[in-house]
């Protein structure tokens, strides 16, 4: 079946996606439309194709180990000069964006990987484009604010045009509470029908 490559995610929702999907695209970012708006819990990495099933499941035991939480970005940062990229900021979730991108990556699981760099959740507005740009970006989103409550995460796959498509989508928890037991009448007793 050969190698993909795949990334698990959350996504930014509408509006707030194309609006900073199309802020990057206008400060030059070519990667900008084969690119989701989003907060990567796993970044792109290499895969057995015949793996994706338990990626899968593992992800499945991910989520449901999650409870919804809210997201908000405020302002940019920028990683340079270790590396391009400017970003706007993940100021409430991040600890939960961690720990996610930890259980991702267990040692345990399909996709255990060691970070190139340590985790910092982010949403990526400029890439790897000349320095003036760099700064625009980082200047003009400045302001930027957006909130949402994040109910889940992605997986990801990389096609060979380069652009990122999803495969399937990961809710957490559960998404019905379970009633509550009544108090048996009596220990061992089977309910009456």
């Amino acid at each position: 079946m050969g190698t993909v490559t795949i990334g698990v995610s959350i996504a930014v929702p509408e509006p707030h996606g194309s609006l900073l999907q199309q802020r990057r695209a206008g400060f030059g970012d070519p990667a900008a439309h084969g690119i989701p708006t989003h907060v990567t819990l796993l970044p792109p990495t290499e895969a057995d194709a015949a793996l994706l099933p338990a990626i899968e499941a593992h992800l499945v035991q991910v989520a449901q180990a999650g409870r919804p939480f809210p997201m908000r970005l405020s302002g940019t940062g920028t990683f340079r000069p270790l590396s391009p990229v400017v970003y706007v900021q993940v100021v409430e979730g991040a600890e939960v964006c961690t720990w996610l991108q930890k259980q991702v990556r267990d040692a345990s699981g399909p996709v255990a990987r060691e970070l190139q760099f340590p985790y910092h959740p982010h949403v990526t507005v400029a890439h790897g484009i000349d320095e003036a740009a760099m700064d625009r970006a980082y200047e003009e989103l400045s302001g930027y604010e957006a909130k949402w409550p994040c109910t889940g995460f992605a997986l990801y796959e990389q096609g060979a045009d380069g652009v990122w498509r999803k495969l399937r989508e990961f809710a957490f928890g559960t998404p019905v509470v379970p009633p509550q037991a009544s108090a048996p009448a009596e220990q061992g007793s089977l309910p009456a029908h």
